[in-house]
């Protein structure tokens, strides 16, 4: 039997579980205030007039504002001189007011006004008539259109450069939080691992997860939650019809929390049960990939040769260099913070250089069709001297907790 592996109970594993979040330290106003400050810097090389940042996690990222995007149009302008400009619906200005943490000015729009129009108007109140404008990368569609059509005398850009520019290197606090959110899942991991017996079914997993998550102290729970048992674990993202847990299967859990805004998110495979040699090969192949991706990271170094060091383990070992399956189908990893997926990507092509501070995933998936999946997911984070792990490797497919045993 795998060790670290059943032989539990789901109300035994929660009552083991303590609050870890009480030392955690949220984001100050002078770190906020520091972001700005970088983002000025590039939109002057850029010669970049403005930056609109629209709601969600650019927003956030730079002023504090926590503000899901909706079809009503909600932002802020961020210029040159560091001073914010928001963009607000009339109705909503008492309740964002609640959530600014960055003083700036708010500009209101009734709900017969054009925001995009206003948009326009706050650029020139600010003296600000022609130049180049960078509109938030995750802006919708229809709000893109909207502000180009609006203020046709402005050359608007893609603020991909900037936004991206600032948020791939996190800070030592950044680092500190997502550190304490990937332990409190990796707590999470450990546990559910031990509650689970042949005919469990997934929802059942799930919920565990997500109350565990609670139990450690995220009181949104879960962020997300993939369980798969099976032959199921070949598919990267799920099933639509999953099925429950059998003796020897192999079990795939990919969850994570989101702490102070920042996010967690680790795969862990293993065996209920006697692995078989095909499940062994296959997972110790994973390990070698995932630890070929980890080395070739390193600083300067770019994003698609470390997504050239994982395939080239595979194509070794018999298996595509490429995306066919058996095989590797999708990149080797990504980046994340207040996203799940953000940049830099480990993708094949990807000239972005590999910098001190970017927190990457490395999850080379292994895929056999018709059989099985394995995919070992941490994250890194580079420092000067090269990644360090968030989290430690899975250890042997017989002990894949590394749990110490007399």
């Amino acid at each position: 039997m795998t060790i670290g592996v059943g032989g539990s109970t789901a109300s035994i594993e929660l009552d083991k579980i303590q609050n870890m979040t009480k030392d955690v330290q949220p984001i100050t106003k002078a770190e906020y205030q520091l972001r700005i400050k970088k983002a000025v810097v590039l939109m002057k090389e850029q010669n970049c007039k403005a930056i609109y940042l629209n709601a969600g996690t650019n927003l956030y990222y730079f002023t504090g504002t926590k503000w899901n995007p909706s079809e009503r149009m909600v932002g802020a302008l961020l210029f040159e001189d560091e001073s914010i400009e928001y963009i607000v619906p009339k109705f909503e200005d008492g309740t964002f007011k609640k959530f600014m943490q960055i003083e700036g000015h708010l500009n209101c729009w009734e709900e017969h006004e054009s925001p995009y129009e206003l948009l326009g108007t706050v650029l020139k109140n600010k003296k600000i008539t022609t130049g180049t404008i960078a509109l938030d990368e995750s802006t919708a569609y229809f709000a893109i259109d909207g502000i180009t059509k609006a203020n046709t005398s402005y050359n608007f850009i893609n603020a991909q450069l900037l936004t991206a520019g600032c948020r791939m290197q996190k800070s030592a606090n950044e680092i500190a939080i997502i550190q304490q959110a990937k332990e409190i899942t990796m707590v999470v991991q450990r546990a559910v691992a031990r509650i689970l017996h042949p005919g469990i079914e997934v929802d059942t997993v799930v919920d565990f997860i997500h109350q565990a998550h609670i139990k450690a102290g995220v009181g949104s729970g879960s962020y997300f939650c993939i369980v798969l048992f099976g032959d199921d674990s070949q598919y990267p993202h799920g099933v639509t019809k999953p099925q429950n847990l059998i003796e020897n299967d192999i079990v795939l859990i990919d969850t994570g929390c989101r702490l102070e805004g920042y996010l967690s998110d680790i795969t862990r495979t293993y065996v209920y049960g006697t692995p078989t040699e095909a499940h062994r090969k296959i997972w110790n192949l994973e390990k070698a990939t995932q630890k070929a991706a980890f080395d070739a990271a390193q600083i300067n170094a770019t994003c698609g040769s470390v997504d050239d060091a994982a395939r080239k383990v595979l194509a070794e070992a018999g298996l595509s260099g490429d995306y066919e399956i058996p095989g590797l189908p999708h990149r080797v990893g990504h980046g994340t913070g207040l996203d799940i997926h953000e940049y830099p990507y480990l993708v094949r092509g990807n000239q972005t250089r590999i910098l001190e501070g970017m927190v990457i995933s490395n999850e080379p998936m292994i895929c056999i069709p018709g059989q099985f999946g394995i995919r070992h997911e941490d994250h890194f984070y580079m420092t000067a001297n090269g990644p360090k792990w968030f989290t430690t490797p899975m250890e042997s497919i017989d002990n894949p907790f590394g749990i110490a045993v007399s």
